[in-house]
This record gives structure tokens, C-alpha cells and sequence, in this order.
């Protein structure tokens, strides 16, 4: 593996005394650099600086092959956690039909469904910019039918040629199965 390690083992550890950690996750104390070698050594295992910044820096007396293992297990796990919030967006027309209005909100619906902020933003072309009111009735339409679901992190604000507004669900969007369809509660 080509892949340079965040640790320092064995002679990289440049500190001139350490606390030593056991194998056995127990405390041996403040020794010197050499000492802790001579420990690891008898153990026939490394010694591995896991918090560099302490006062003295702290080691542990571990197999590194299955200590970096671990590491990187764990880091893998917190990853698959942490999903990231990502930003989708919908855009509408200041004029838009009945039609594509529903299909646009069910899209809505769904990243809201996937915990996925959304962007709405009503696009303004040419002669709509006179009708600015019916972007702003367009949102109120959108927030009134989604009331209680989403909380509004950025207010419709017009950006150039663009009215946006962006929204972010509430944790009490809960999928039920109605008719073979789904519906948001």
C-alpha cells in the first residue's frame, strides 16, 4: 500500500518520553522513547503514537497491522453514517400548468422523502418579470400544501432572473402506503 500512514511507529516516534498504553488497554505510564521500544519489542508487537498533541504524547503498544485495520473499519462505519444533506432543485414558471405544477411537486415530495433539501426556484423570462406576485403566490401555494412537513431555511428571494427558496424537511415526514400509492404524513 502506497498510502502514507497518519500515525508514527516505532523509531518515527521523535518524542522523548511517552505514555505507554499496554496491549491490554491498560496504563504502563510515562516512560522514555527507548523504554516503550523495549516494552513493544519484548511484546513482539509496535509501538504506535496515537495522540501526538498530549503532553507527553500518547503510545500504545499494539499489532499496527490490525490497529490501522481497525482504524479504518471504524472510519468506514462513521462514513456510511453520515449521510450529507444534499441540495436538490425544482424549477418552475411563473405561469406553469396545473399538470406540470403536481408532477414538479410530487418531485418535491420525493426529495423531501429522501431527506434531501430542496431548492424551489420559479424562472422569469422576458415579459414575466412585470408579474413578480405569482412567483411569490407559486411558493405560497407549495409551502400552504406542505405546512407542518418542511421548515424554510432561505425566504423566496429573487436571485438575477430567478425567484428561489429553499426548503429542508422536518423529522416527521413518515411514509404510508394508500391506495398502492404513496403519500406523505
Amino acid at each position: 500500500m502506497n498510502k502514507k500512514y497518519r500515525w508514527q511507529i516505532n523509531r518515527q516516534i521523535r518524542a522523548p518520553k511517552v505514555r505507554v498504553i499496554g496491549p491490554d488497554d491498560k496504563q504502563i505510564g510515562v516512560l522514555s522513547i527507548n523504554e516503550a521500544l523495549d516494552k513493544a519489542k519484548e511484546e513482539e508487537l509496535d509501538l504506535v503514537e496515537i495522540a501526538p498533541k498530549a503532553n507527553p504524547p500518547v503510545c500504545k503498544i499494539v499489532d499496527f497491522g490490525k490497529f490501522r485495520y481497525q482504524e479504518e473499519r471504524k472510519e468506514r462505519k462513521l462514513k456510511k453514517k453520515t449521510k450529507s444533506a444534499e441540495l436538490k432543485e425544482v424549477r418552475f414558471s411563473p405561469f406553469i400548468a396545473e399538470h406540470d405544477f403536481e408532477t414538479r411537486f410530487e418531485r418535491i415530495n420525493e426529495f423531501l422523502g429522501e431527506k434531501s433539501k430542496v431548492k424551489v426556484v420559479v424562472v422569469f423570462k422576458g415579459r414575466h418579470m412585470g408579474s413578480k406576485e405569482f412567483g411569490y403566490k407559486l411558493f405560497g401555494r407549495i409551502t400552504e400544501k406542505l405546512q407542518g412537513r418542511i421548515s424554510i431555511d432561505m425566504e423566496p428571494k429573487f436571485l438575477g432572473r430567478h425567484l428561489a427558496m429553499i426548503i429542508s424537511p422536518t423529522s416527521k415526514i413518515v411514509k404510508t402506503e394508500k391506495n398502492g400509492t404513496k403519500e406523505q404524513k
